[in-house]
């Protein structure tokens, strides 16, 4: 039996949202799943039942890309890359709601084929089912992005020709921007070089989200690095919190990922840009949250 009850206080650690999230009508998806248990797939299957089903998000025929974070050559334990399981999860619930092709992607900081065989991904994914795919030169393309301030970049053919973008990231501290969760995520979508980015890293994580837009986004947060991000290096940099939060708002997804991190979302720049443009919602502790154990 699942244990199913409304998320009162969307505090985690020494973060206290306060106020009790609003309640929604009775057979309407939540704003927000947050799951937690000890079997990452459970969690991330719990997180996407909760919002309704993957069904909800893609159909029969689609094609669909998951993106996770795989840019470093690190194991699941270190918490630099999407937990696999998850990854896994989700690319079985895609196929079982009638995708017709699942892909997985992600253009990597270290060597590919090291990121990807180490962090357990490729394995994970392949034994779903899904096309594990590198990065191809010939399929990087200049795109007009029409941000508010990134115009235009190359970008990786393949995240743009599917039907269905699912973001998976995971939650790490970033010592440059404090915090990298989902909307960051989208820079493994982009070709090189993309420290180019840094001067205005807020602003373009949030042009390149707008630009890519994900039908949904399941954030990792099973064990997440709390310290010398975003790729860490030692067990102790992480923290163990046997959790998945799911939803379609990514702004949201994102202010939730922060509170783990103990930042409050309004003192992330791009999360204040992201609000400020429309792209979601940040203020957690008026958001319909659904809180599941399983």
């Amino acid at each position: 039996m699942h244990r199913r009850t409304f998320l009162k206080d969307a505090a985690v650690g020494s973060i206290a949202l306060g106020a009790r999230p609003r309640l929604f009508a009775r057979g309407a998806a939540p704003d927000l799943a947050f799951v937690q248990g000890e079997s990452p797939a459970a969690i991330a299957k719990a997180a996407v039942e909760t919002l309704g089903g993957m069904g909800r998000f893609v159909a029969k025929g689609d094609n669909v890309m998951i993106k996770p974070n795989i840019g470093w050559d690190r194991t699941p334990e270190m918490a630099a890359c999407t937990n696999p399981e998850v990854v896994k999860a989700l690319v079985e619930l895609a196929f079982e709601a009638g995708a017709k092709k699942v892909a997985v992607m992600d253009n990597t900081t270290n060597q590919a084929q090291r990121c990807y065989a180490r962090s357990g991904i490729q394995a994970a994914a392949k034994a779903a089912g899904a096309d594990v795919l590198f990065v191809n030169p010939r399929r990087i393309k200049k795109m007009a992005v029409k941000g508010a301030w990134l115009k235009d970049w190359d970008v990786i053919e393949d995240f743009v020709e599917v039907d269905k973008l699912i973001n998976v990231p995971i939650v790490k501290h970033h010592s440059l921007c404090r915090a990298t969760i989902g909307m960051k995520n989208w820079l493994g979508a982009i070709g090189d070089p993309r420290n180019r980015l840094h001067q205005r890293l807020d602003e373009a994580m949030v042009d390149l989200a707008a630009f890519f837009k994900p039908v949904l986004t399941v954030l990792d947060a099973y064990r997440i690095l709390v310290r010398n991000g975003p790729q860490g290096g030692r067990p102790s940099d992480t923290k163990l919190l046997k959790t998945v939060v799911a939803g379609a708002d990514a702004a949201a997804v994102d202010a939730m990922g922060a509170t783990f991190l103990e930042i409050p979302p309004a003192e992330l720049p791009y999360l204040k840009f992201a609000a400020a443009r429309g792209l979601g919602r940040i203020d957690v502790e008026k958001l319909a949250i659904e809180k599941r154990t399983v």
